[in-house]
């Protein structure tokens, strides 16, 4: 960031500017997401005709009515609830998305901490939300809550394997658990001595980009994994007791962390901020939109399965992780293996 402002701010506001910037980040990339498939792709893809209505064109105000109505629905707590735990519960969740924002870079300078650990930091702080959720659930005094925040500490177990054993072959590949060294790895490299597009690694780890989007998808309680908030089961699972704000905040950090998880899939296999050739100042100045452009890719992705299937059993999901995405995660992993050992 000094390199940057080509001033010596000093640490401390150099660290509230980092801050301020990812906080900003994760409202924003909810915004974005929500507004633009939440609201927009799905309204075409299931003819609804609600949210394309209000405010005139496309539907516009929707998402600000949404906004309003949240923010003027009166908090309650239940009588028999933890009070502190149950309030703590939501930014938890949020803050366990901001920490993984901490380490995806946007170019080659922009990056808030580069660590050498990058890949292997951002999945373990991922998992940090079931915390908050399993907080929401005890600390709510209601038991369909308790269930679903039960159900999602399963769930998150069965498919943290398959999401890192996912990145794992990735890793394999570029030599390096860095993300600027991922990116750069696909930027610098060649497709049969071609270097003209770098080599972006969708083309050899697609099993394992596929893998990933697959226990994203379970990561981020969204159907077809969405037994923890299963409305026909329970209500509206661990957070069937949180209301205006408190509710609002639930939802930020999914779609926060969603735009987080489609970040960090785009920095994985699709290059991340890097275009062949462009380097230096110049990549700082394009790797934002860069990278937006790839990860609201992934994200149509994301959204397009959430959009299109049923929800599965509770055995289903935990068959799927053990049964079947595991053995391929590691086959995934034992072919990467041999090739960068032969090649």
């Amino acid at each position: 960031m000094t390199h940057l402002l080509a001033v010596d701010i000093g640490w401390g506001w150099t660290l509230a500017i980092k801050t301020v910037v990812v906080l900003g980040l994760i409202p924003l990339g909810a915004l974005i997401l929500g507004y633009t498939f939440l609201l927009k792709m799905m309204s075409h893809m299931q003819s609804r005709l609600g949210p394309m209505d209000p405010g005139g064109f496309h539907g516009w105000f929707q998402l600000v009515g949404d906004g309003m109505k949240f923010l003027q629905k009166e908090d309650i707590m239940p009588e028999q609830a933890d009070r502190r735990v149950f309030a703590l519960a939501p930014a938890v969740v949020v803050i366990s998305t901001f920490l993984i924002f901490v380490v995806i870079p946007t170019g080659p300078r922009l990056v808030v901490k580069d660590l050498d650990v990058g890949v292997f930091y951002a999945l373990a702080v991922s998992s940090l939300s079931i915390i908050g959720v399993l907080m929401a659930g005890w600390a709510s005094a209601n038991k369909f809550a308790l269930l679903g925040a039960l159900r999602a500490a399963a769930q998150l177990i069965a498919y943290e394997l398959p999401l890192l054993l996912a990145v794992v072959g990735v890793v394999v590949q570029a030599g390096t658990m860095n993300l600027n060294g991922i990116v750069t790895a696909q930027q610098n490299g060649a497709i049969f001595g071609w270097d003209g597009l770098g080599n972006p690694y969708i083309l050899t780890q697609f099993v394992g980009f596929a893998l990933f989007l697959v226990a994203a998808q379970a990561e981020l309680t969204q159907t077809p994994f969405d037994m923890p908030v299963a409305e026909s089961e329970l209500v509206s699972g661990y957070m069937v007791e949180y209301t205006g704000f408190r509710f609002l905040f639930f939802f930020i950090g999914e779609f926060g962390t969603a735009f987080a998880f489609a970040a960090l899939a785009a920095t994985l296999v699709l290059g991340g901020w890097a275009l062949p050739g462009v380097h230096g100042g110049t990549a700082d100045l394009l790797g934002p939109l860069v990278l937006f452009v790839k990860l609201m890719a992934v994200a149509f992705l994301i959204f397009w399965v959430r959009f299109t299937y049923p929800r599965l059993r509770e055995d289903q999901l935990q068959a799927m992780a053990w049964k079947y995405l595991i053995p391929i995660a590691l086959a995934n992993i034992l072919v990467t293996g041999l090739f960068k050992v032969w090649l």
